[in-house]
């Protein structure tokens, strides 16, 4: 038990040092699944959470991992979805005795996986996910959850502040294309003006048309109409 201090301390200490920006939000995850293995008996892990609003193992460490998952997805029923939707700790030291979720069981075994440890995600009161941890041979015991538990504290957070910097970049580059696209239609709406002698609503009303009948959005309707004006005016120079 001793021989497990160290190699949970580098895992913390790692989470710690983790730079969100290096990359994206799944190689986030995927790093964390990566550091579970490396601090517990684990052969493989995944992380369940909500993909286009359905639980699913959104990151893996081993192919294997979302395949023995899927019964439990299909069935509603298993370690991984209850620690999720629970908030709870779940073990199960032998699959093959096991009785609580036979179907997930049943596909556990069936990859050669006897133990498996499911631990929940959650940080700022919001339910993130969970850790799922499988071993093929090793039992995870007491002192080994309980030490998994720190680290699947320690890695919602992580996760927490890696969904609140991606989100808020979302958010930039989606404010920064809608600036660009306000800036497109109004130079537009500006050369329909100067061109036909129209007022803004007219003007306006022609790129609606316009996107309307070429079945196009109405800032690329914009933008061609600027690049058209733009050079003609530069061909003239």
């Amino acid at each position: 038990m001793a021989d497990d201090l160290p190699a949970m301390a580098d895992g913390l200490s790692a989470l710690s040092r983790f730079f969100i920006d290096d990359g994206t939000l799944g190689a986030t995850l995927l790093r964390v699944a990566q550091l579970a293995c490396q601090v517990s008996p684990a052969d493989m892990a995944g992380i369940t959470m909500l993909v286009d609003g359905k639980p699913a193992t959104g990151v893996f460490t081993d192919p294997e991992a979302p395949e023995i998952d899927v019964a439990q997805y299909d069935t509603s029923h298993g370690p991984c979805l209850d620690a999720f939707r629970d908030q709870r700790v779940y073990r199960i030291d032998s699959v093959a005795d096991d009785g609580r979720w036979p179907e997930f069981a049943r596909m556990a075994a069936a990859h050669g996986i006897s133990a498996t440890l499911s631990l929940p995600l959650s940080a700022r009161g919001e339910s993130l996910g969970a850790l799922n941890l499988y071993s093929r041979a090793a039992v995870f015991d007491q002192f080994v959850t309980e030490q998994a538990e720190v680290f699947a504290r320690q890695a919602a957070i992580v996760l927490s502040n890696a969904q609140v910097y991606w989100d808020a970049r979302q958010l930039g580059e989606n404010m920064r294309q809608a600036m660009q696209s306000r800036s497109a239609i109004d130079q537009a709406i500006g050369i329909l003006m100067a061109d036909g002698g129209r007022s803004p609503d007219e003007a306006f009303q022609l790129l609606v048309r316009a996107s309307q009948r070429e079945n196009r959005k109405l800032r690329d309707i914009a933008a061609e109409i600027v690049q058209r004006v733009s050079r003609r005016r530069g061909l003239g120079g």
